[in-house]
C-alpha cells in the first residue's frame, strides 16, 4: 500500500468518526464551510466519494452528468457515507489505480493528484463537522504534518503567498486551516 493509500484511509477514517458523532440534532448545525450545514458538509464529501468509481472507470465528467445532484445520504446518512468511502477507498487502492489518469472538469488529471485532492477536501471537512458539532477538532497531527508539508511545498514551488494567520506562533494545524479559510 502507498504512503498516499495509507494516508486516504486515515483521513476516511477521521471523517468516519465525526460523521458517527453526529447527534440526531446535529445534522443541521452550522459548519465554518460556507454556508453548509453538518448534513450538507457530509453529503458533499460523500458525493465526491461517488464519483471516484466511475472516474476511475474511465467516465468523463459529461457522461456522469448530473446522477450524484442532490442529496445522497437519505435516511441513513452513516450508512452512505460508509459504503461510499468504502467504495471510493477500494478503487483508489486497486493495483495501479494511481498510475494512471481520469477526465475532471480542469481537464485530465494523474489519479495520484486526484486522490490527493480528494484527500485533503476530505480532511479538511472533517474538521468542518466535528467543528459544527462541537467535538474535540485536534487533527492528527501526523496527517497535518504530511498534508502540510505536500500543501505548502507545492504553494511555495509556485511562489504563492504565505497564508497570514493570527499570533505569533501559530499551530501546523491553525496554517493548515487558514490555508483553507477556516479559523481554528
Amino acid at each position: 500500500m502507498t504512503e498516499l493509500i495509507a494516508v486516504t484511509n486515515r483521513v476516511m477514517d477521521r471523517f468516519s468518526e465525526g460523521v458517527q458523532l453526529v447527534g440526531g440534532q446535529q445534522w443541521h448545525n452550522s459548519t465554518p464551510c460556507g454556508h453548509w450545514d453538518v448534513r450538507e458538509v457530509i453529503n458533499h464529501v460523500t458525493v465526491e466519494q461517488l464519483w471516484v468509481p466511475p472516474l476511475l472507470q474511465g467516465a468523463t465528467v459529461d457522461e456522469i452528468g448530473d446522477r450524484f445532484n442532490g442529496d445522497q445520504l437519505g435516511t441513513d446518512p452513516i450508512a452512505a457515507w460508509s459504503a461510499a468511502s468504502t467504495e471510493a477507498l477500494a478503487c483508489f487502492s486497486a493495483p495501479g489505480a494511481l498510475d494512471g489518469e481520469v477526465s475532471l472538469s480542469a481537464g485530465i488529471t494523474a489519479t495520484k493528484s486526484y486522490c490527493w485532492e480528494m484527500t485533503v477536501d476530505a480532511f479538511i471537512h472533517a474538521w468542518d463537522v466535528l467543528r459544527g458539532i462541537g467535538a474535540d477538532e485536534v487533527l492528527d497531527p501526523e496527517l497535518v504534518d504530511v498534508i502540510s508539508e505536500r500543501l505548502f511545498a507545492k504553494a511555495d514551488a509556485a511562489g504563492d503567498a504565505e497564508v497570514p494567520t493570527a499570533g505569533d506562533a501559530p499551530s501546523k494545524q491553525t496554517r493548515l486551516l487558514a490555508k483553507f479559510g477556516r479559523e481554528g
